[in-house]
């Protein structure tokens, strides 16, 4: 091993005091009207800048914190610093910390306000929307700008935290069904320059700046440090009061840059993983990658999402290439949140997106799911099953009529649990099953960083680019499959109006006119978003499409015989505790109409056609039962 690699992970070891928990190594500002605490936990001694404003001008004073722990530094300074900001430098140049909780434009300075003034009114009595389960869930992954920035949005708060405030907004996530919105990174990330509101900027926030506070361009006022906690809350607020719960995604395994980022400034070589020749580690494909194992990057993990779920009443977590964090870390995290609340749903991508410097076997990969009890992945079997593989955008899976799938597609409808009657030899990534419990799988066709559903069916399914009603029938098929399955359901926003995004695969700094949505698409294609509420609505009052237990799965579950391009299942004697008694789905990709048998008797038809109705949309006699071509069939007895 490299002499220098091997001498800094030494000292990263080494540098805790036994006496300082880590909430208290990472509470670096405590403020109160009579005095401020600053406190770093740093190798050398820091100066502690103070200034007026939160960007330009000279510090008006210089202090040196004084040694009060092992690599603790801590001072105290007299009078009410409320409005102030400050920065810590060791040498390695100015930094907020690495737990700052508020912040001036830009992020490159901490402010000193009082947290309590950030509260809006009737935040005391904010829960987080509880859950009996993660099988009840049905998440809706959206991007503030994308959301309401587009005039056809008719929303005031436009590309702000406070458009999901707005009655239009809400309105419109209760019709469609969801009950969780994850929001894209929305804390303070580095590519936006927040003191050019008026300057269109776009970027998806996967470049971290400031961990524990939340985006500025998505605020207001980014040089008023309390207004974009305060609006931040009152979307929060605003989601739970309608029943809906708020999941951050949070991206640890990397920062904007290594060099300058905060943690490096803070403590050298403490957060980051190294090769044995001393460079970064490149496990993100960002240029570096931080290391979950080591102590302050496993604390600060744990403390800041703790600190979100304490502050701001988060009710879970997307973690950003969960496959680059260590498996015992993840279970460490869960570990502590169960102590919180135990509803509190944490998934992740079960990847990386590149080789990391840390023993495969000890990440959190897909594949060691079963070792992280209450942490779920997101399942791209399913995925790439129904629309084809992530390397290649014009090739097509089962809905372009590709044979061979349908097995994969089966294992992801069970919930990527072991199934007598899957063959995993058969399944397109996974060899084994990768979940334990349904609830650790996340089903879903699509999401941000790739192309969204309707761009994909036309770059793979050459009819669908031309035909409008059979790229509608397509994508609708496939929310069917994962509306249907036994995992966690998720879908990108938009795609209940048919959204585009010009087929742009990565989207993550394209302009507005890529990535908005366009509201006029409720008008032009009403069915979709009737189709899409009316599965949602199915879903959820029907338990038996979210039993959330493996063996009640396995007792209730049974695949009918597939075919070429078609898969269908029973969930059979009221599974789950369902009212309905028999319930069958068809799913057809075949463009042509195919028959399947089921046991004789009178059925009522929920789904056919593109149409949902829980009340019914006229009945059938079982035996030789005839399903459309590029449709799915739902009834029951």
């Amino acid at each position: 091993m490299n002499i220098k690699y091997h001498l800094a992970a030494s000292i990263a070891a080494l540098f805790l005091s036994q006496n300082v928990s880590a909430q208290q190594r990472f509470n670096e500002m405590s403020y109160s009207p009579g005095e401020t605490t600053f406190r770093l936990n740093a190798p050398s001694k820091p100066t502690l800048r103070l200034y007026d404003a939160g960007r330009g001008g000279k510090a008006y004073k210089k202090i040196k914190l004084v040694q009060s722990g092992d690599n603790i530094w801590t001072v105290t300074v007299k009078g009410n610093l409320k409005g102030k900001f400050y920065t810590f430098d060791i040498g390695h140049g100015e930094t907020p910390g690495v737990f700052a909780k508020a912040v001036g434009c830009n992020g490159g300075r901490g402010a000193v306000i009082d947290m309590k003034e950030t509260d809006p009114a009737g935040w005391s009595t904010d829960r987080r929307v509880s859950t009996k389960s993660p099988a009840d869930l049905v998440i809706y992954e959206l991007h503030h700008r994308d959301f309401s920035v587009d005039p056809s949005s008719g929303l005031v708060h436009k590309g702000k935290f406070l458009a999901l405030t707005e009655l239009k907004a809400i309105d419109h996530l209760k019709k469609l069904g969801v009950n969780a919105v994850h929001i894209l990174p929305s804390f303070d990330f580095a590519s936006v320059d927040e003191s050019k509101p008026g300057v269109p900027q776009y970027n998806w926030g996967y470049d971290p700046l400031n961990y524990n506070v939340p985006e500025g361009s998505y605020s207001y006022d980014a040089d008023l440090p309390s207004r974009r906690i305060m609006e931040f809350k009152q979307m929060v607020q605003a989601l739970h009061k309608a029943g809906i719960r708020v999941i951050l995604d949070v991206v640890y395994n990397h920062t904007f840059d290594l060099a300058n980022s905060n943690f490096e400034r803070t403590f050298p070589k403490a957060y980051y993983r190294y090769n044995a020749d001393g460079t970064p580690s490149n496990g993100s494909g960002c240029g570096n990658e931080t290391a979950s194992e080591r102590l302050l990057m496993h604390d600060f993990m744990l403390e800041s999402m703790k600190y979100w779920v304490d502050e701001y009443h988060i009710d879970g977590f997307r973690v950003d290439l969960m496959g680059i964090h260590d498996i015992q870390t993840m279970n460490d995290i869960r570990r502590e949140l169960n102590a919180i609340d135990p509803g509190i749903f944490v998934y992740g991508e079960g990847w990386s997106a590149g080789t990391c410097a840390y023993p495969q076997e000890k990440l959190a990969m897909k594949a060691a799911i079963p070792q992280m009890p209450g942490v779920a992945a997101f399942s791209d079997d399913i995925r790439d099953a129904l629309r084809g593989p992530f390397s290649d955008d014009h090739k097509a899976g089962f809905l372009g009529g590709v044979a061979g799938l349908e097995e994969s597609l089966k294992a992801g409808i069970a919930g990527m649990i072991a199934h007598p009657q899957v063959d995993y030899s058969k399944v397109n990534y996974s060899k084994k099953p990768y979940a334990t419990e349904p609830t650790q799988m996340v089903a879903y066709v699509s999401c941000h960083d790739d192309m969204c559903l309707v761009d994909r069916l036309k770059a793979s399914v050459p009819e669908a680019e031309y035909d409008e009603n059979e790229l509608i029938r397509l994508d609708e098929l496939a929310q069917t499959a994962v509306f249907t399955s036994q995992g966690v359901p998720f879908m990108l926003s938009g795609e209940e109006m048919l959204r585009d995004k010009k087929g742009v695969h990565n989207s993550f700094n394209s302009p507005d006119s890529i990535n908005r949505l366009d509201w006029n698409n409720l008008k032009v294609y009403p069915q979709v978003f009737r189709y899409y509420s009316g599965l949602i609505h199915l879903r959820k009052a029907h338990p038996a499409f979210h039993m959330g237990n493996a063996d009640l799965v396995r007792r209730h579950l049974e695949f009918l015989p597939t075919q070429d391009c078609l898969v269908a299942f029973r969930l059979k004697e009221h599974a789950g505790g369902d009212r309905w008694n028999d319930i069958y789905v068809v799913l057809n990709a075949n463009k042509e109409l195919r028959t399947v048998n089921i046991p004789k008797g009178k059925y009522t038809i929920v789904c056919a056609n593109g149409e949902v109705n829980e009340s019914g949309l006229g009945e059938m006699e079982g035996g030789e039962v005839m399903v459309d071509g590029q449709s799915a069939l739902i009834l029951h007895n």
